[in-house]
Parts: C-alpha cells; sequence; structure tokens
C-alpha cells in the first residue's frame, strides 16, 4: 500500500483545479516516503505526488485523481513531444525544450534537445527515485543519441542534493552545432551555462533580428553571443558583446564563424557590465540588458530592486533619444509587474521618458499551465527611449 499525505479540511481546492503544488500548512500528517499518494481530509484520493518535507511547499502534485504514476509520466512526455513536433521545424530550429517541469506536468524535471541529443537536470529528491524509469521514457519517445544530465541547478543545491554531471547512456562531444531559426550555435552541453544555450530568449532573439539592419547594438551580459549574432544576422552595422567571463570569448568567435557574419563589425569587451555602463557613452541605437538572475530566494528582493534599478537606470541616463532598450529579467520571484515598477523607477531617477513598445515573446517550447502561473520567471520589456 503506498505511503499516504492527508490534506487538512478544506485544503483541496487548488488540486482539484490541477494546481502542483501543496504547501506545509494544508498538510494534516507526513509520511516518510518521497512518493505519496494525496487524500483529502474526508480520504477522497487526490493524486499522488513528490513529497518536499521541511519546506514551504511540502508536495509536488505528479499524478491527479485516480491516474497512476507510470500512466502519468508517459501522457507527460508523449503529450510534450506532441507540442514540439507541432511548434519546430527541425530543418530551421533543432535546439528546444522538451520538458518544462510544471508546465509539462512533471515538476524538478528539465529536458532540453541539442540536435539528436539530450540533456536533463533534475531539481526534486524524488525524481532520483524514478530517474531509470523517465531516462526509459525519454529515450522511447525520442530516441535520442545520448542523454546527458547536469544536475547543478540552484534548486538543486537547495533541496540538498549534490551535483550530478554524465552521460545516462550514449555518448558524444561536449560541442554540438544546432540550428535556431536558421542561425547556427556551437553549444557546450558539459561545460557551459545551464545545458548550453538560453533556449527560453528564441523570440527575443528572433525580434533582435527584426529590428536591428543599419543600427549599432550593444549587448550586454552576451555570454556566447546569441543576441549578437541575431542583430549581426539583422544587418546591424556593429554590435559590441560585454561579458566579463574571457571563457565565452572563443564560442562567440565560432559563433561568428560558422554563420559567415563579419567579424569586423562585432567586438568582445571584457568588462562588468555594471563597470562598462558607467565609463561607456552608450552611443548604441539598440541595448540589450539581460543578466542573470539577481534573486535566488525572496529574502533577496530588496537588494534586486536595487540591482535591477540601478542597471537600468545607468543605461536610461546615457541612451541616446529614440533608441531601444530590450531589458529582461529571469528572476523568479520578481514577478512581471514588480519588474515594470522597477523600470518606472528608473526611468524617473534617470528623468528620462520612457515607453513600453514591447513585452516578452514567450517561446513555445517553455509553456507555462494555465494551472500553475507561478511557474513563469521571464520577462522582458521592449522600451523606447525618448
Amino acid at each position: 500500500m503506498q505511503a499516504c499525505l492527508t490534506l487538512k479540511n478544506k485544503k483541496e481546492k487548488p488540486i482539484l483545479q490541477h494546481h502542483h503544488w501543496i504547501y506545509s500548512g494544508a498538510v494534516a500528517s507526513f509520511p516518510e516516503e518521497d512518493i505519496v499518494e494525496v487524500r483529502s481530509a474526508q480520504g477522497v484520493k487526490l493524486g499522488t505526488a513528490f513529497l518536499n518535507k521541511g519546506h514551504s511547499i511540502a508536495a509536488h502534485m505528479i499524478a491527479f485523481g485516480e491516474e497512476s504514476l507510470e500512466s502519468a509520466l508517459r501522457t507527460r512526455i508523449a503529450k510534450a513531444a506532441s507540442l514540439r513536433r507541432r511548434c519546430f521545424d527541425l530543418s530551421k530550429t533543432n535546439a528546444f525544450r522538451v520538458i518544462n517541469a510544471e508546465g509539462d506536468g512533471i515538476p524538478g524535471l528539465i529536458v532540453d534537445a541539442y540536435k539528436d541529443v539530450l540533456v536533463c537536470q533534475i531539481s526534486h529528491p524524488a525524481i532520483e527515485k524514478i530517474k531509470i524509469q523517465l531516462i526509459s521514457l525519454l529515450n522511447e519517445e525520442f530516441r535520442p543519441r545520448a542523454l546527458y544530465e547536469k544536475s547543478t541547478s540552484f534548486l538543486r543545491k537547495k533541496e540538498g542534493l549534490a551535483e550530478k554531471k554524465g552521460f545516462c547512456f550514449g555518448e558524444c562531444s561536449s560541442e554540438i552545432e544546432v540550428l535556431e531559426n536558421g542561425l547556427k550555435f556551437s553549444v557546450d552541453i558539459i561545460d557551459g551555462q545551464k545545458t548550453g544555450l538560453f533556449l527560453d530568449q528564441r523570440e527575443m532573439r528572433s525580434l533582435i533580428r527584426e529590428i536591428s539592419f543599419n543600427r549599432r547594438v550593444l549587448n550586454g551580459f552576451a555570454y556566447t553571443g546569441g543576441f549578437s549574432i541575431a542583430a549581426l544576422a539583422g544587418g546591424a552595422l556593429h554590435v559590441d558583446s560585454v561579458e566579463m567571463s574571457s571563457r565565452c570569448r572563443p564560442r562567440v568567435d565560432k559563433n561568428l564563424e560558422i554563420n559567415g557574419l563579419d567579424s569586423s563589425r562585432h567586438a568582445f569587451i571584457e568588462m562588468d557590465m555594471f563597470e562598462y555602463l558607467k565609463t561607456s557613452d552608450l552611443a548604441y541605437d539598440i541595448v540589450i540588458l539581460d543578466p542573470p538572475a539577481f534573486v535566488k530566494k525572496r529574502n533577496d528582493i530588496d537588494k534586486a530592486f536595487r540591482a535591477y534599478k540601478e542597471l537600468n537606470r545607468q543605461a536610461m541616463e546615457k541612451m541616446p533619444s529614440g533608441s531601444l532598450l530590450l531589458t529582461c529579467s529571469c528572476s523568479y520571484h520578481v514577478d512581471e509587474t514588480l519588474f515594470q515598477n522597477i523600470l518606472f523607477r528608473a526611468a524617473l531617477e534617470a528623468k528620462r521618458s520612457v515607453k513600453i513598445v514591447g513585452r516578452h515573446r514567450q517561446a513555445l517550447d517553455h509553456p507555462i499551465s494555465i494551472f500553475h502561473p507561478e511557474s513563469s520567471y521571464l520577462k522582458s520589456f521592449l522600451l523606447y527611449i525618448e
């Protein structure tokens, strides 16, 4: 008999509405196991969950009602695959997310596809218990050449799990050349950040490509130059990529080369972006600010508010009239309303008139469940600086 997590009276409504999280305050009794049956105070079976005892989010629902765990996993993976097959022409784009945690109904699991190789990230202890089963289902659905586990996220560390890196099956070079909207990118799945490429910004890179013709572009926090490549492919006069890590330069150069782009129209500037904003006159037509998360836990929100405000204030103060600022936040605890308020404060302090002319284009492979809006994390605003 499966261990049972029992809810307090009248706490089942979110689960009946297919929300994935169970908060500790809603739980009447905790079992010891990692994968548990969830029942209401009246004994009605609500589904199956991954237990996360000791945290404010005490459990994550994986199956609802009478659905079995095996059936839920198989169904979720098949539906996720179906969505991606509808969204992408592999002759133009062959790098995309295939499992987006709660967005695809499997909390604690991220899986990205790079051509014919899958890269997975596991951030929940209970996923470890069913990893072999998941790998088998992923192999059955996608038939990859190899599957590499790169479980190194902040969420995993928060759960007290050690990092795991290595091939679950198959093998390949750490460097894979992929396509994104016809552009080529060299991705390092082993030593690159996240799983290798920030796939969630695909649509915003496409936007920058659309608007960069005959313009001078600054790509801040450039990483391996995704926005830079998009801008140059769109006909930008010149692009400066500012990135403090010298390790990123060879990858940027490689991406320029494989796309046949004129390297004389590009400069890699190894510098902290905050320092660059202080020293540069920012004589650009487009400025892109896509920093790493400034806040990883709710207690850091005030610190993140100041960092985002200062970053955008410095840019707004110096940018020419008629220029465009694409500014982003991937901090989960900074929602879109708060981020817009931060930008309002930055514009006010910079004494600039600013208009919102665009918002984040959701990447089709990063779905957000209508029943679980909390999984939305990436925000972008395209601003017109008057």
